[in-house]
This record gives C-alpha cells, sequence and structure tokens, in this order.
C-alpha cells in the first residue's frame, strides 16, 4: 500500500544532490499513444490531481505511474492455438517447430496489442528535506523512481545506518549482497536485536526469514526457539517481524527497508494533514531502527560462527525455501 493508507511499505533515499525548487515537468508522464510501438511509458504525476507538488517547506509529494502494454497472457496462448492450428492445416505438417511457434506467438502478440488498454502501478513518493520516501520495496519499481528523480536534477542514493556512518561492510559465508547499499550488517544487527525488549521479534504471529550453511529457512508462529538455536549456530536472520507493543511491521535487514508497517492516524480534512501524519510516524519507525543500531553497534560484532543445525523442535513451523 502507499504512504497515504493501509499498511506502508517503504524505501529511503538520501539526496545528496536537491534543487531548491524542483521542478517536475521533466519527468512528467506522458501515457502510451493508441498504435504506438512503446510497451511502457513512466513518468512523474501530482499525489493529487490538480494539486501542487510542493506541500510544505522542503517536502514535496508525488506519483511515479508506470504503465505497461502487454496483451492478457490467457489471450495469447489461445490466440496461439488458432494460428498453429491454421499453419497445420496450410501445411500439412503433423507439427509445428519451436521456431516457428515462437514467430506465431510473436504475431499473436502484435494482433491482441491493439486491443489492450495499458496497466498502471502507482508509486507513492514524498521528499522530505534530504530524504525521499517509497511506497514500495520492489527493486524493479525503485529503480523507476531514481531514474524519475535523476530527470529533475535529484540525486537518490541508499540510506542506511551502515552507510550514513560509513561502516565498513564486512563479508558474510551466507548472505550475497546484490544491491547497491545492500549489507550484511543489517542481518547482523537481527541477530543482536535478538531478546531486545524495547524492539521485539514479534513473539506469538512471527516470521523470520534466516540463511543457514545448507538452506534458506522461514519460521512462523512462535518462533522464538527456533530462531534462538539458529542464531546460536551461526544463521544470519535476513527478515523479521518486529514489534515495540505499539507498532508492528517487517524490516528486510539487509536493505533496510520497512514493509507492512500499520499506521493508525486521526481524521483529516485535507490529504496533506494526513500525509504529515503518516510520515511523521514512518520517520519515527526508521528513527527507533537507527537509533537501536547505534546501540547495538553491529559493525563492531564478530561474525557469527557457522555450526551445522537440523531443522524443527522449536515452537514455529519451519520450512526451507529455495535460492
Amino acid at each position: 500500500m502507499g504512504l497515504l493508507s493501509g499498511a506502508a511499505s517503504v524505501t529511503r533515499f538520501n539526496l545528496p544532490t536537491r534543487p531548491q525548487e524542483i521542478d517536475f515537468e521533466p519527468a512528467a508522464f506522458r501515457g502510451i499513444a493508441p498504435g504506438s510501438e512503446v510497451r511502457e511509458s513512466v513518468g512523474i504525476v501530482p499525489f493529487e490531481p490538480e494539486e501542487d507538488y510542493q506541500v510544505g517547506a522542503g517536502r514535496w509529494a508525488f506519483r511515479v505511474r508506470i504503465d505497461t502494454l502487454k496483451p492478457d497472457p490467457t489471450m495469447v496462448k489461445e490466440r496461439v492455438k488458432q494460428l498453429v492450428a491454421s499453419e497445420q492445416e496450410a501445411t500439412g505438417a503433423p507439427f509445428v517447430g519451436p521456431k516457428k511457434r515462437r514467430h506465431l506467438k510473436n504475431l499473436a502478440e502484435e494482433e491482441l496489442i491493439v486491443q489492450t488498454a495499458p496497466r498502471s502501478k502507482i508509486i507513492e513518493c514524498a521528499i522530505d528535506g534530504d530524504i525521499c520516501y517509497a511506497a514500495t520495496t520492489a527493486k524493479g519499481r525503485l529503480g523507476h523512481v531514481i531514474t524519475q528523480l535523476r530527470k529533475v536534477g535529484v540525486t537518490a542514493e541508499p540510506k542506511a545506518p551502515w552507510v550514513d556512518r560509513q561502516d565498513p561492510d564486512p563479508e558474510s559465508d551466507l548472505v550475497e549482497m546484490r544491491e547497491p547499499g545492500e549489507s550484511v550488517l543489517g542481518c547482523r544487527f537481527l541477530n543482536a536485536l535478538v531478546g531486545d525488549r524495547l524492539l521485539a521479534y514479534e513473539p506469538a504471529d512471527g516470521r523470520v526469514v534466516l540463511q543457514t550453511s545448507q538452506a534458506r529457512v522461514s519460521l512462523a508462529g512462535e518462533v522464538m526457539p527456533d530462531l534462538l538455536r539458529y542464531v546460536e549456530r551461526g544463521a544470519e536472520v535476513l527478515t523479521a517481524k518486529l514489534t515495540t507493543g505499539e507498532v508492528v511491521f517487517r524490516l528486510d535487514g539487509p536493505s533496510w527497508r520497512v514493509s507492512s508497517l500499520r499506521v493508525e492516524t486521526d481524521k483529516h480534512e485535507h490529504w496533506t494533514s494526513l500525509l504529515d501524519e503518516r510520515l511523521e510516524k514512518i520517520a519515527a519507525v526508521y528513527e527507533l531502527l537507527d537509533s537501536k543500531y547505534a546501540d547495538l553497534d553491529p559493525a563492531r560484532r564478530p561474525a557469527p560462527v557457522v555450526k551445522e543445525v537440523a531443522s524443527g523442535g522449536g515452537g514455529g513451523r519451519v520450512v526451507p525455501i529455495r535460492g
């Protein structure tokens, strides 16, 4: 869901380069014209129709819109069957080879694309000072946000406590970092958080994903008995459902992205007031995480010693995950 309603899934960016006044027109969204060969259009639109982008001193609200033109896969399959049957009837061949079938599939997609309306995806975003909040944790969509910001003179970079503190990035034998800004320090933070009272693992309806030397493992339900056992044997915690007693959310350790955060707010007459309150509470969760990271200081903790561990035997459900 977005910044304005529902459970929030949010990624933060540092903005080392930002104009005093941002002109969003260079990145304005342009729809896909009928008959065009363009299959995707990405651009920025106002947060609400006809509203200003600037919603306060040093604060802007906008949405990144992604329109994709793609025919319905079921209709493509049905059309391919028809084309294959016609090809067999015309040639008398008992079957159609893979090269010809790919050609017929492309032909079917081209036929159906003219009857297809674009599908839209919206990413709600807000710039508050030198930080940008994007209401998504999907890596592909975050790339669109960064690209559109670049068009309006704003440079966006990953934001995480180890980035801000310039902590050295340790290597891990278990976890491979694949995206800019990701670090195993986020996993070490979640490991060190086990047993914390201020920011705790959800005890009854927990969700945890760990990486062991043998497999990726998911824990659900009453996770603490199994979680303790895995962490003691050197597993790295990748994601966890956390609670302060007042709010519950999930944290992806390597990327420092918050998801499934339920934000309780008062009623507001105008959407900007609602956005202000929700952003304040989202920022408070991140501030708590950053502060707790500084207290635990995972960059100075020794790497876990990996030992063999068998699955099962605890209070939660243990599910191996491929990959």
